[in-house]
C-alpha cells in the first residue's frame, strides 16, 4: 500500500534470522524516535523450549502460536494511533520458518497446508509495514550473538539450521515488494556497543521515512 506525503507512519518492522539483533535494534530505535515497541513473544512462549528439544512434535504448535501473536500485534497497530516498531514480522513465519520446517520433514504437509491457508487469510486482513528493516547476518555473527545472550533452549540449534534459514531469508527479501525496504549488514555494524554505528542506522531510517511523512 503506497503512502501519500501526509499519511502517518504507524508501523516499522525489523526482520532477520535468530540472533541477528532485532530486539536490540527495536529497543534502540524505539527509544530514539519515541515509538512503541512490540517484542516477539519468547519469554512467555509455552512451546519454544519444547520445540528446540523435539522440533517435529512441536513445530506446528509453535508456528501457530507465533502466527496468532503476530496477527494480534498487527491488528492492534492498525487500530491504534501511535507509531510502533515490531520485532519480527508475520511474513517471516510463513515464508521462512514454517516452510523450512516442512522441507526438513519437521512439519507434516497436512499441517503446513493448514498453517499456510490460515496465514493467507490473516494476511488479507492487514497492511504491510510502512518500512521493513532487514538485518542481514552471516551464520558466524548469528552464532556469536546467540552464545552471548545464553538462552538455554537455543543451545540445541545446529549451524545447518541457521544456514537454511539464512538462505530462505535472502530468497524472501530478494522478492519483497510490499513496501519500502532498508537492508543493514549486521556483520559490519555494532549498534549495541558503537554509538556511531547506531547513529548511521538512525540516519538511514530517517532517510527512508522522510518521504512517508
Amino acid at each position: 500500500m503506497s503512502k501519500t506525503a501526509k499519511s502517518p507512519v504507524k508501523h516499522i518492522a525489523i526482520a532477520g534470522n535468530i540472533g541477528a539483533g532485532k530486539t536490540t535494534l527495536c529497543t534502540q530505535l524505539g527509544k530514539h524516535f519515541g515509538w512503541d515497541v512490540h517484542y516477539e513473544s519468547t519469554e512467555d512462549n509455552p512451546y519454544l523450549s519444547d520445540f528446540y528439544t523435539d522440533m517435529k512434535r512441536w513445530s506446528f504448535n509453535l508456528q501457530i502460536y507465533f502466527l496468532n501473536s503476530r496477527y494480534r500485534q498487527l491488528v492492534e497497530i492498525q487500530r491504534g494511533d501511535v507509531t510502533v516498531i515490531q520485532d519480527r514480522t508475520i511474513y517471516e513465519d510463513a515464508h521462512i520458518f514454517a516452510p523450512n520446517l516442512h522441507e526438513m520433514s519437521l512439519m507434516s504437509t497436512r499441517d503446513f497446508e493448514n498453517y499456510y491457508s490460515l496465514f493467507k487469510t490473516m494476511e488479507s486482513q492487514v497492511q504491510p509495514p510502512d518500512l521493513l528493516i532487514y538485518l542481514r547476518a552471516s551464520v558466524s555473527t548469528l552464532v556469536s550473538h546467540i552464545q552471548s545472550r545464553g538462552r538455554d533452549y537455543e543451545g540445541n540449534m545446529s549451524l545447518d539450521y541457521l544456514k537454511l534459514l539464512n538462505e530462505r531469508y535472502e530468497n524472501w527479501i530478494s522478492g519483497y515488494k510490499a513496501g519500502p525496504l532498508l537492508i543493514i549488514n549486521a556483520d559490519e555494524v555494532d549498534f549495541y556497543s558503537r554509538p556511531e554505528d547506531l547513529g548511521n542506522i538512525i540516519e538511514q531510517v530517517q532517510g527512508e521515512l522522510h518521504g512517508l511523512f
